[in-house]
């Protein structure tokens, strides 16, 4: 008898045969960010510096680091949005920062977004951008920025295109990492403020 019919002989009926269990939804919750949730987006951030040029930071950031920068933004009252698994798991991220230090860019923020690796090519970015859109639109911002690099982000800069950003400018070997001279790209989109708000007093000592 030959190898292949004895194998077929001997296997069990299929209906006695363990079935692999069926993949399970990609599902998440969108909310802001905690202080819980730090140790997953440093994880986040630091595979990206250590792994890609889709961010210019060569060293890793610490948790002291990403606790400063979740209680600058909660100081200004900034969107810092994550992306939780049923588990409690941070899938990505999303936030804003003031886009310049001086009063009169007050209504002007630029975005950061990050996925973490088994959250890619499953719409979550998209939907983790446009929460994160109305969520600017809420506290009256009405500029959003993107600075992408020009090498190694072209998902991202397609996203923000869907999502009504134009791109505005380019400049060309700003930045160097892993030997390698790369430059950034600018895109804008223009918000539309739901409301007015002492947010952006607070934030430059200005007024609204």
């Amino acid at each position: 008898m030959l190898e292949e019919e004895y194998q077929k002989r001997r296997a069990l009926p299929r209906h006695l045969q363990k079935q692999p269990e069926p993949e399970r939804p990609f599902s998440y919750e969108i909310r802001p960010a905690r202080i819980g949730d730090l140790p997953d987006i440093r994880e986040i951030y630091n595979y990206y510096v250590r792994n890609s040029v889709v961010t210019f930071d060569e060293k890793a950031w610490t948790h002291k680091k990403w606790r400063e920068k979740f209680d600058h933004l909660q100081k200004l009252g900034l969107p810092f949005l994550v992306a939780v698994a049923p588990t409690g798991q941070v899938l990505g991220y999303a936030l804003v920062s003031p886009w310049a230090g001086k009063s009169a860019f007050r209504y002007t923020v630029e975005n950061s977004i990050y996925l973490g690796q088994a959250a890619t090519g499953k719409g979550l970015g998209r939907a983790l951008l446009e929460a994160l859109i109305e969520a600017c639109e809420e506290i009256g911002l009405r500029q959003l920025v993107a600075v992408v690099s020009d090498k190694g982000a072209e998902g991202s800069i397609a996203l923000h295109e869907k999502l009504g950003f134009v791109e505005v400018g380019r400049m060309g070997r700003v930045g160097y990492k892993f030997d390698r001279w790369l430059g950034t790209v600018y895109l804008q989109k223009q918000l539309n403020p739901k409301k007015k708000t002492g947010i952006l007093k607070r934030i430059f000592g200005a007024d609204d």
